[in-house]
């Protein structure tokens, strides 16, 4: 049997049962106030008759006599004559007068005069009013008894016992029982409706599976959400966030988003967009968020017919980004070595010939001028300037890959870096956007000569006891194209906006343009620094110049060693 109809059931006969056990407590409750009322009219009754003064002059005068007169007598006297009428009048199931022995003076039956009545008379024949529920000879009744006293005295001379059946509240009772069962019926029906839509709701909540069902995806989503690598965000069809998974959080770089509406959530405007209803369901989109090159997507959730919300994929690109860029420069860095070897072999065959000719003279000055501007032609003039291996061979490559497509990169006369970079990854990652997107500025630009030059100093920060300094690197790009268009040039921020480009080809799924200046700026801030456009460039040259700051990236304790 499934869940939902147990349920169902269970709920059916709570609601069954409630409502018995409603009835049944006012039905009881009803028989209990109409006896409380039978007993109070039978109390003021027997209060009426015992304070009648002829029934007391009559009672006191019977009892004065040395025995109990004949039950014809009483049954022709005034005792009987006010209890019949009495009895009459209400509707009363018997009014009994006795002396102070007990013994019946007014009875309806005749037979029973002058014997002693069935139930105990011993506290009203000491003076005490009281109620009685009781089954005497005339059947089961409620009723009270009230002492009568002596005229002009507090002797007790007798008592008078009145009741009403319990049948005749028996009758009152059905006739409230119609309404009661009415209620009865009518929360029973109430019940069982709202049961059902209740199990109506609990299948369209739970989609129709069962207990353990839901247990097993609930183990299932966790297993699959916290041991993947890319990020997943779930969108209910109310807009609110329902699944956020740890990969997400750090993709984004920010707390957890779960229970909070989607729409207002901090992450980027473009991962919003992906889940607009005019958005086309499966494009991938490539943006910068937590420092982090990220590519999102976004599908549509089902279940048959039902809108469950929407599903968001990431996928850190980040990495793949920078081992490319290494690979470039590997690749740039192999051709190059591979044509200085070429020409170093060249020289040592110079050489050589100049040696088997006896022209040592000659080979002398060839080698002096070898000395002087070096053994091999490096890509980049000044580049003794970068005491920082890694700066060196990076901007190697850089310069080689730039000459390759006609631009000189060069290293401005304010270049000098001393200490040795202890962060790489990010310092290339920044100087390499800027140089590629300054390479690229330099060959689309109307200038005769195109050129892009790099200029970069280290500041030495404070070790503060430590021995080791974490220095700052300050980086300024320019190049001899047109310069930025004249909307971007106004607006600094749209410059660093994802998806800027001044590229005129296409931008292809996943190359990663338009996200360098935004990324660049992104991981500089988070170290505390910056990237900004310090001259948006003119028309004709030169172009825009670009400054970037990296603090905590240097470190010069060899300097300072060397200086000590």
């Amino acid at each position: 049997m499934r869940f939902s109809t147990q349920t169902l059931l269970l709920q059916l006969a709570v609601v069954a049962l409630v409502a018995l056990l409603s009835g049944a407590v006012h039905a009881w409750l009803t028989y209990d106030r109409l006896g409380r009322e039978a007993e109070n009219q039978a109390l003021t009754l027997a209060r009426t008759v015992a304070s009648d003064p002829s029934v007391r002059a009559a009672v006191e005068s019977i009892s004065a006599l040395p025995g109990t007169p004949p039950a014809s007598e009483l049954l022709a006297g005034p005792l009987m004559a006010v209890a019949e009428g009495a009895r009459a009048r209400t509707g009363a199931l018997f009014v009994v007068i006795t002396d102070e022995a007990g013994l019946r003076l007014a009875h309806p039956d005749a037979e029973r005069l002058g014997e002693k009545v069935s139930t105990d008379p011993s506290e009203a024949l000491s003076g005490r009013e009281v109620t009685t529920r009781n089954t005497g000879t005339l059947g089961p009744s409620a009723g009270a008894k009230v002492p009568v006293f002596a005229p002009g005295s507090a002797t007790v001379v007798g008592e008078v016992s009145v009741g009403y059946s319990t049948e005749t509240i028996g009758q009152s009772l059905a006739r409230d029982i119609d309404p009661i069962a009415l209620t009865a019926a009518g929360a029973l029906l109430v019940g069982i409706l709202a049961s059902f839509l209740l199990r109506r709701r609990l299948q369209r909540l739970t989609l129709g599976l069962e207990p353990e069902e839901i247990s097993t995806l609930v183990h299932d989503q966790v297993a699959v959400l916290q041991g993947v690598d890319d990020g997943v965000i779930g969108v209910s069809a109310d807009g609110r966030i329902s699944v956020f998974n740890a990969a997400a959080r750090r993709l984004l770089g920010g707390p957890d988003l779960a229970g909070k509406p989607w729409a207002e959530a901090p992450v980027p405007a473009r991962l919003l967009a992906l889940t607009r209803a005019d958005a086309a369901e499966g494009d991938a989109v490539e943006l910068v968020a937590g420092g982090r090159v990220l590519v999102a997507s976004a599908r549509k959730a089902l279940h048959g017919r039902e809108d469950l919300g929407w599903v968001v994929m990431l996928r850190d690109r980040t990495e793949l980004q920078q081992l490319t860029r290494q690979l470039d420069a590997v690749g740039t860095m192999s051709t190059a070595l591979r044509a200085q070897r070429h020409e170093f072999a060249n020289q040592l065959h110079t050489i050589a010939g100049f040696m088997s000719m006896g022209q040592h003279q000659q080979a002398r000055d060839y080698l002096a001028g070898l000395v002087a501007t070096g053994p091999l032609k490096f890509p980049v003039d000044q580049a003794e300037l970068l005491q920082d291996p890694y700066l060196q061979a990076f901007l190697g490559a850089k310069g080689v890959e730039a000459d390759e497509r006609g631009v000189t990169l060069r290293l401005g006369p304010e270049t000098l870096v001393r200490g040795r970079v202890t962060e790489p990854q990010e310092v290339t990652t920044v100087l390499g956007n800027l140089i590629d997107n300054a390479v690229n500025a330099a060959v689309a630009g109307s200038a005769a000569e195109r050129w892009v030059e790099v200029e970069i100093l280290d500041e030495p920060g404070d070790d503060a006891g430590t021995g080791t300094v974490k220095g700052t690197l300050h980086i300024v790009v320019g190049d001899s194209g047109d310069g930025l268009p004249a909307a971007a040039a106004t607006a600094e921020d749209a410059v660093f906006a994802e998806g800027f480009t001044t590229s005129e080809r296409p931008v292809r799924a996943g190359a990663g343009q338009g996200l360098g200046l935004a990324l660049a700026r992104q991981l500089a801030r988070r170290r505390g620094g910056d990237v900004r456009l310090l001259d948006p460039g003119s028309p004709g040259g030169p172009g825009a110049v670009f400054v970037a700051t990296l603090p905590g990236t240097t470190s010069d304790s060899m300097r300072r060693d060397d200086n000590a």
